[in-house]
């Protein structure tokens, strides 16, 4: 009797290697065990977790009406390419979580009472899911943010409601993904991105003779992940052509960090670029966003036109009509950046699934109202997950549902055996 044919099969942590650098694969079907594959084995699950600490306008956020026949709002209307993704929850909040700004540190932790003497925050919704699930990646879990100011303000908390400092650089990032080597060699590597060169350049004869043995279906995979990793260097090179290029002489002085924080939205896209390239890789499953609003200056707005004032100034409208547009017009653009890392995780497949259908994605905010400084009827979209989306989940706005009752149905859902967290007082259907 002969024996099996038995097919070339690689391990989850095999890497293309080139001098200096180490890039991890992405899931491919020759990585499942050939005994195994018609079982089929877990298929990842993953989360991406953003918050805006300043929030977003309510009136042009939230729909009127309930259930999947609301309509897009002004906010919302961005994401009409993607209605079907994602869903929309409102009337929900931190019971006791309240003081404003106080709150922006509590928005996945839930620890009451942040303006009170001796005040210590508590574990973060994806800490206390890696504790749960354990190390599944290179890096357990990734916090990052925008124009963040990392000694005062995380997403991210341990256990013993210590901060954890976010990764704002997304250069640094991307060289913690997958630069690494012997230090003569990293430097060379280094000098050579800095001079325009590419880590797939030195990794081209390692992936031609990979593709030799792999599927079709493997190497177009293959192909479609080093696609976006070269998409993300270039986007990193065009922002360090204009760190080098002369810019005009101002008609006046240079307000404060302008330079580097007044591009707020080029960096959030950048931002969940390298969020999406992290879960292509597999490098995590677990990602923490904060877009520290709070700390930004005047913003541009447009190539044609920067906001009048810094974004806590603006949030603080007071119904003026120009701050109010300004505002309103900021929050849009937040919803077309959201809608292109939706429509890029769509487009992206991970076995038969589509990247996004792995993913959980939630945009939210501590903030219902920044103009009030309220931190009741918190602004919330879930989107991926492969749930049934759609729908517009409205609880009541003068009592609201504990946000960590959707947290626990996310946890849940991405497998942790948690019947609580935080405030929660149950689940919420997702």
């Amino acid at each position: 009797m002969n024996a099996p044919h038995i097919a070339k099969s690689f391990s989850r942590r095999r890497f293309l290697r080139g001098a200096g650098v180490t890039l991890a694969l992405p899931f491919l079907e020759c990585m499942r065990p050939v005994f195994g594959r018609a079982a089929q084995v877990k298929a990842p699950r993953r989360m991406l977790l953003i918050s805006n600490n300043l929030g977003f306008l309510p009136t042009p956020f939230f729909p009127t009406a309930t259930g999947r026949g609301y309509e897009l709002t002004p906010t919302l209307a961005p994401l009409a390419a993607s209605r079907e993704e994602f869903s929309i929850y409102s009337g929900m909040s931190h019971p006791d979580v309240n003081g404003g700004h106080s709150a922006e540190n509590c928005f996945l932790t839930a620890a009451r009472g942040p303006t009170k003497s001796g005040f210590r925050n508590q574990i973060s919704l994806d800490q206390f899911a890696v504790e749960k699930l354990g190390q599944l990646t290179r890096f357990p879990s990734l916090n990052l943010g925008v124009n963040i100011d990392k000694a005062n303000r995380s997403l991210s908390w341990t256990r013993d409601g210590v901060l954890l400092p976010a990764e704002d650089s997304a250069p640094a990032l991307f060289r913690r993904m997958f630069v690494q080597g012997d230090q003569a060699a990293v430097k060379k590597q280094l000098h050579h991105l800095d001079e325009r060169g590419s880590i797939l350049d030195t990794l081209t004869a390692h992936t031609k003779k990979l593709n030799h043995d792999l599927s079709s279906d493997d190497r177009a995979r293959l192909d479609q992940y080093l696609t976006s990793v070269r998409e993300v260097e270039e986007r990193l090179l065009t922002a360090r052509e204009w760190e080098l290029r002369p810019k005009p002489v101002p008609s006046q002085a240079e307000p404060a960090d302008i330079r580097d924080k007044k591009l707020i939205f080029d960096k959030l896209e950048l931002m969940l670029a390298m969020a999406q390239l992290a879960f292509e890789s597999d490098s995590t499953r677990i990602i923490t966003l904060m877009v520290d609003a709070f700390d930004t200056p005047a913003f541009k707005l447009h190539d044609d036109e920067s906001t009048t004032e810094g974004y806590h100034g603006l949030s603080h409208h007071g119904q003026a009509p120009d701050k109010v547009r300004q505002l309103a017009d900021a929050d849009r653009q937040q919803m077309v950046i959201l809608n292109k890392l939706l429509q890029n995780l769509a487009s992206k497949r991970e076995g038969a699934d589509r990247l996004l259908d792995r993913a959980l994605v939630l945009f939210g905010s501590n903030m219902g109202d920044a103009n009030k400084h309220d931190n009741t009827n918190l602004p919330i979209i879930l989107a991926g997950g492969g749930l049934k989306h759609g729908q517009h989940h409205a609880f009541k706005h003068d009592h609201n549902t504990p946000l960590c009752n959707l947290f626990v149905s996310l946890l849940q859902h991405m497998g942790v055996e948690a019947g609580e967290f935080g405030s929660s007082t149950g689940t919420v259907a997702v």
